[in-house]
């Protein structure tokens, strides 16, 4: 460990997406070393400075401050399925063994047939036990959120609830008024209505809300029941997820926390690695630390792509 955070040397990754592999989509980041233990910055390429700030935040706080006490050692998991096609879909859920799956819909590739098809065949991997929920990305407008839930929420059999359908809290209040299915808003959402007054079930994510500590307070002032969730991420970044979890009084939903399973490669060692077993995960302490060889076989070769991240970086770090 150190003393110091040195975000000159700290090592930049890029894990191919197992299921856009072939498209050249990469998870791409940064692991971030504190006195107390490893973190990872991993914002999207087009999150603004506010957001960049809470990421960094996020990274930094299992190194430093550390995560709030867990209340549970084990979280339930959904498996999450991308969009892919119907035989990918039933593939992966019926692989994952887990009983709770979160279908990405919405897509700009997609068609609505298509995201039928694919609930379909993920119901039919579950069997009738198992749940099914949506996520948008917060990509419908109002109308096409309305008409969709309701053909998703009868090819599944019923949905648990659908996420966020649209971009704003205003739009999303709007589809729950006309839909007879639960909706999940995005605690970063943007939006001057409270966030109780537009939805059933509370998204938290500890990248875009500034850690554990910082989303455990979010969703206290809510009220909401939260279910916390992350985009693709290694151990590293996911345990985080896990500790926010692991920390909240009441965990009434599956969470979408397996997300080593959607890269194809991880960067810490093989026994460390988070993996599910029998749709669950473990919470721990603090995270693994990265393993060297996996580091290496993961580095951006890219000086330039190199360079944007470190001049990323140290922006961020030089306005907190």
């Amino acid at each position: 460990m150190q003393t110091l955070i040195d975000f000159d040397t700290a090592p930049v990754f890029a894990i191919p997406l197992r299921d856009r592999a072939h498209s050249g989509a990469v998870h791409e980041g940064m692991l971030i070393e504190g006195p107390q233990g490893w973190g990872e910055f991993s914002p999207a390429p087009d999150d603004d400075a506010a957001t960049l700030v809470r990421w960094l935040t996020a990274a930094t706080e299992a190194g430093t401050v550390g995560w709030p006490d867990p209340v549970r050692g084990r979280i339930p998991v959904a498996v999450t399925v991308a969009a892919v096609d119907a035989d990918r879909a039933h593939e992966i859920v019926t692989a994952s063994k887990c009983r709770t799956a979160a279908v990405e819909v919405g897509g700009a590739a997609d068609t609505l047939e298509a995201d039928i098809a694919r609930v379909e065949a993920v119901r039919d991997a579950l069997g009738p036990g198992g749940v099914i929920r949506c996520d948008a990305r917060g990509r419908w407008h109002s109308d096409a959120a309305v008409a969709a839930t309701v053909a998703l929420d009868r090819a599944a059999g019923g949905l648990e609830f659908v996420a966020r359908p649209c971009r704003t809290i205003e739009e999303t209040a709007g589809v729950r008024r006309r839909v007879g299915v639960r909706v999940a808003a995005d605690a970063a959402a943007e939006g001057e209505l409270p966030l109780g007054e537009a939805a059933d079930v509370l998204v938290l994510s500890c990248g875009p809300l500034g850690g554990a500590r910082r989303a455990l307070r979010v969703a206290e002032r809510s009220g909401l029941p939260c279910v916390v969730t992350s985009a693709p991420q290694t151990t590293i970044g996911a345990a985080a997820g896990l500790a926010l979890a692991g920390a909240l009084p009441e965990l009434p939903f599956a969470c979408e926390l397996a997300t080593t399973e959607l890269l194809v490669g991880d960067v810490v060692a093989d026994s460390r690695s988070l993996r599910p077993v029998e749709g669950r995960l473990p919470v721990a302490p603090m995270p693994p630390a990265p393993q060297p060889d996996l580091v290496a076989r993961y580095a951006v070769a890219d000086p330039g792509r190199v360079a944007w991240w470190r001049d990323r970086i140290r922006t961020v770090a030089a306005s907190l």
